[in-house]
């Protein structure tokens, strides 16, 4: 058994839960693998229905306390300032109660994009978005901090803008909270030197373009993906495609084209366009730095050695239709966690893997693949129900003690049942 699969096999048990509401219902081109493949096992969902989480995000604490975000309704009308959704969990996923993260009035307020982070001293941090239904612009910023597991909440409006859209958080190694947004006039960024107790907005990271991805690095690192679509898709700056780069604390910018050769489509309606939002960025815990990506059928990973300026780049997945929406964890050196969309429609299903990447890189990375699944996620109208990803990317962790959670929405007008899936998928045995 060689060394990446001995580490997978104690690693790699993954969770992903599934459930809503008070009560839980059980319910290539190349070869990828240098070796032997073995796939991975997914286990039955845990679903909880108690109001919906549809683009969600997923952390662990530091305790073990899983969190788990996501927006509650693409209705029209409903009010922006309304209060965040937010789940906790302290059995590893078995069941998840609802956290009081404040009232509007204490400044708790948002019905759209959501992200998660934990600082290194437990701090937990939950930036929300306002999305005006109506208009189909953005209205604010607002970000909670808790040093106490969720217990209490303190709330910062970080802004306050027309077509504000798609934060991000992430905190550096020395405890730095860095949050990225865009307003259709550029990619916005504000920073916490105290642990969320006071933000000051720093110069824009770029003056056009919209806030694709955040990831910090093991040294502080900071990677902003941008792409030519931002404002709620409201402004496209054409030819638009960067990741920039940050070694000191966001002070500085240096600005790189990204590895790939990727198309968009500002209107969202060229069938055979591949649906683009989220284009993931991760470090590893050596200060690599990854993107993944899709380019129709393909999947492809990369990696720069060098803060984004030469890339290697590998093919991990090809499938039998279109690929979209991806998202990346990153773990230990060359370790990470994928997943993505494949397929379309009724055959419409998240792909997860988990892969390990050489540290010379002369190996094509080992990929380890879980059987696909279809969330409970519908787009209903008066005249069909189809298949819905329920946001732009499916979140994906590695768990401390050993796998991955990843985290789906139930979304399901015709049955009544909202909220969200808990997936487990476990590692394999030794394959001999």
């Amino acid at each position: 058994m060689n060394q990446p699969l001995c580490r997978l096999a104690l690693f790699l048990i993954v969770f992903v839960a599934c459930s809503g509401g008070p009560t839980e219902d059980v319910d290539p081109a190349v070869d990828p693998s240098p070796a032997k493949p073995v796939d991975l096992t997914l286990a039955e969902p845990i679903h909880h229905l108690e109001g919906l989480a549809r683009e969600p995000m997923v952390v662990e604490h530091p305790s073990g306390t899983l969190f788990v975000a996501g927006f509650g309704s693409q209705v029209t009308g409903v009010d922006p300032k309304a209060t965040p959704h937010l789940w906790k969990s302290e059995d590893g996923g078995a069941t998840w109660s609802r956290v009081d993260v404040g009232t509007p009035e204490e400044g708790a307020i948002g019905n759209s994009d959501v992200d998660l982070a934990i600082g290194p001293d437990g701090t937990l941090y939950f930036v929300s978005m306002g999305f005006n239904r109506t208009t189909f612009e953005g209205t604010h910023v607002a970000i909670g901090v808790s040093h106490d597991v969720g217990t209490s909440w303190s709330w910062t409006l970080l802004s306050e803008t027309r077509l504000d859209d798609r934060p991000w958080v992430a905190v550096a190694p020395d405890g730095t909270a860095h949050v990225v947004w865009n307003d259709g006039s550029g990619v916005c960024y504000a920073v916490s030197a105290d642990n969320g107790e006071t933000w000051v907005e720093r110069d824009r990271v770029h003056p056009k373009g919209g806030s694709s991805h955040l990831a910090v690095g093991p040294n502080g690192e900071l990677a902003v993906r941008i792409m030519p679509i931002s404002g709620s898709a409201n402004q496209f700056d054409e030819g638009l495609d960067l990741i920039a780069i940050s070694v000191d604390g966001g002070e500085t910018w240096s600005k790189h084209p990204i590895p790939g050769e990727i198309e968009w489509d500002p209107t969202f309606s060229d069938p055979a366009g591949v649906p683009r939002w989220v284009e993931p960025l991760a470090w590893d815990a050596s200060g690599a730095l990854y993107h993944l990506w899709s380019e129709g059928q393909a999947v492809k990973l990369a990696r720069s050695e060098d803060q984004g300026k030469r890339w290697q780049t590998w093919l991990v997945a090809e499938e039998e239709e279109i690929a979209f929406f991806p998202f990346l964890t990153a773990g230990g050196p060359g370790e990470l966690a994928a997943t993505w969309f494949s397929d379309g429609g009724d055959a419409m299903a998240v792909q997860t893997a988990f892969i390990q990447v050489s540290e010379s890189g002369d190996l094509e990375p080992l990929v380890l693949r879980s059987p696909a699944f279809q969330p409970d996620t519908w787009l209903e109208t008066e005249e069909e129900r189809t298949r819905d990803p329920g946001g732009e990317y499916v979140p994906v962790v590695f768990l401390s003690e050993g796998g991955l959670g990843v985290v789906t929405p139930v979304q399901d007008l015709q049955n009544d049942r909202f909220g969200f899936s808990w997936w487990r998928i476990e590692g394999p045995s030794d394959p001999g």
